[in-house]
């Protein structure tokens, strides 16, 4: 497939970014402060600093990441439990409070990923350099350890600062291939000594931690985010990025791993952020929702019964099953930022079927994460908390803010995407996927390439799920419209 006319989609993104109110450039002033950064790599004065260097480190991330966040290691004990160890980068050590690198972080919130470009939060020789857990490079972190029970469930361990190395850089799709027998060992496991029983013994523990929080209600959600593969800056595909075990592994290191801090912190009786999904405000649209599929859901929020029904539903319907997690997902309500207090009880994450939650462990991606880090650096320093109520109060409203308006710059660029790989296929039909009917408009995904448009004409009478043939009217990238009419 071919562009006819070039569009550029770097253009498109940046405006993106500044609708929402993003800023995709670094100023000035923050540039010359991160170029001024060295390393420093300092032991002589902390004497609670561990040496981990020597342990069998590895990250698991996308093929093309370098802005590492966490690493993982992991031990069984006699006792049969496994014990996970997940280091998290210390991008608090390059980037004080108040600072001007951490003041353009505060504004923008979070690093986007558009797909056609990575506008990160943190400049690359931070991000992407001496913060970053890169292989074969000693650095500092914070450490956060928890033991996984045969049953699933685990104790939280202790937090502690550490010098560590990364002993591999591991990508998803070929360690995630090879966990499910779909493709032979990758040579970098191979090839490194011990590796091979490392990574089993973290998969082990975290389908441990799996199976424990679907008996508790953990949702099976499985929502369709097509990526655009761009060569030479023209969008040759969508593709989808597919959930499997080593995304799995990640996804469950990284729950357990937050809710130890939020204990830490916790105990240490400081205030916080939690990260929350409520109680679910429109359970009776999920439980009209249910009704379509011929199933019955309590009039009260359940979160055991809605999983069962998920799952029952993807093991019956996987095709449909992405756009019944889309309407799940809006009719849920978004993850927010709050303030936890001392002594108080945190609201909890439904989604996640579990209690104490927060962001901890993606620094150099998500602002939450280096204030959460703060945190518990004062805690071990036993020093005095570096933020008070009221900036915590502010801070989550406004990261909050800053998460939604990064989904809708990453949800705009998708359709302008998909806008531009159709260009050329005007008059083409494809088979498609109601996603959407009500009076706002009708609107589909094609069933390849996943694309997702609204039905201009001929839309009278669609339903949600229902399948049908479109034709391709009219592309508009920079607006993110792509216009069908059904057919037959």
């Amino acid at each position: 497939m071919k562009n006819i006319h070039p569009v550029d989609l770097k253009a498109i993104a940046r405006r993106a970014m500044e609708k929402y109110g993003f800023d995709p450039q670094f100023p000035k002033s923050v540039v010359q402060e991160v170029n001024a950064l060295k390393e420093r790599i300092v032991l002589t004065d902390q004497n609670e600093i561990k040496d981990l260097r020597s342990l069998l480190w590895s990250s698991i991330d996308n093929y093309d990441s370098m802005d590492l966040d966490q690493l993982e290691y992991c031990e069984r004990c006699q006792s049969g439990e496994i014990q996970v160890n997940v280091a998290i980068a210390d991008v608090d050590r390059y980037v004080p409070k108040q600072s001007q690198t951490d003041q353009h972080a505060a504004h923008n919130g979070t690093s986007v990923y558009t797909g056609i470009e990575t506008f990160p939060m943190l400049p690359d020789k931070l991000s992407k350099g001496i913060s970053s857990l890169l292989p074969s490079q000693d650095r500092m972190a914070v450490v956060i350890e928890y033991a996984v029970l045969q049953d699933g469930s685990f104790h939280h361990g202790d937090v502690y600062r550490a010098l560590i190395c990364n002993k591999a850089k591991l990508v998803y799709e070929e360690i995630g291939d090879w966990l499910e027998g779909i493709s032979p060992i990758p040579h970098i496991v191979k090839e490194i000594p011990g590796l091979e029983q490392q990574l089993l013994l973290q998969n082990e523990a975290s389908q441990l931690l799996r199976k424990h929080r679907r008996e508790q209600g953990a949702l099976e959600l499985d929502t369709i985010e097509a990526q655009p593969v761009v060569e030479n800056g023209l969008v040759k595909d969508l593709v989808l990025q597919k959930k499997n075990l080593a995304r799995c592994l990640i996804e469950e290191f990284m729950v357990a791993a937050n809710g130890t801090m939020v204990t830490h912190l916790g105990n240490a009786e400081i205030p916080m952020i939690q990260r929350v999904v409520r109680t679910p405000k429109n359970w009776d649209g999920i439980v009209r929702t249910a009704a379509t599929y011929g199933e019955i859901l309590p009039s009260q929020p359940d979160a055991k019964a809605l999983t069962k029904f998920l799952i029952r539903q993807k093991e019956a319907d996987p095709e449909r099953f992405p756009d019944l997690s889309l309407t799940v997902v809006k009719l849920l309500g978004p993850g927010e930022y709050m303030l936890l207090e001392p002594n108080t009880p945190p609201t909890g994450h439904f989604s996640l079927a579990v209690i104490d939650y927060t962001h901890a462990t993606a620094p150099n991606r998500r602002y939450v994460d280096v204030i959460n880090q703060r945190l518990i650096k004062s805690v071990l320093n036993r020093e005095k908390s570096p933020y008070i109520i009221e900036e915590l109060i502010d801070l989550s409203a406004w990261l909050t803010d800053r998460e939604k308006s990064s989904k809708k710059v990453q949800r705009f660029m998708r359709k302008a995407a998909a806008a531009v790989l159709l260009h050329n296929q005007i008059g083409k039909s494809f088979e498609a996927l109601v996603t959407g009917a009500s009076e706002k408009g009708t609107y589909v995904r094609l069933i390849k390439p996943p694309a997702e448009g609204r039905v201009m004409r001929g839309e009278r009478g669609l339903s949600v799920g229902q399948k049908i043939r479109v034709r391709l009217l009219k592309t508009d990238p920079f607006n993110g419209y792509i216009d069908f009419e059904r057919i037959g």
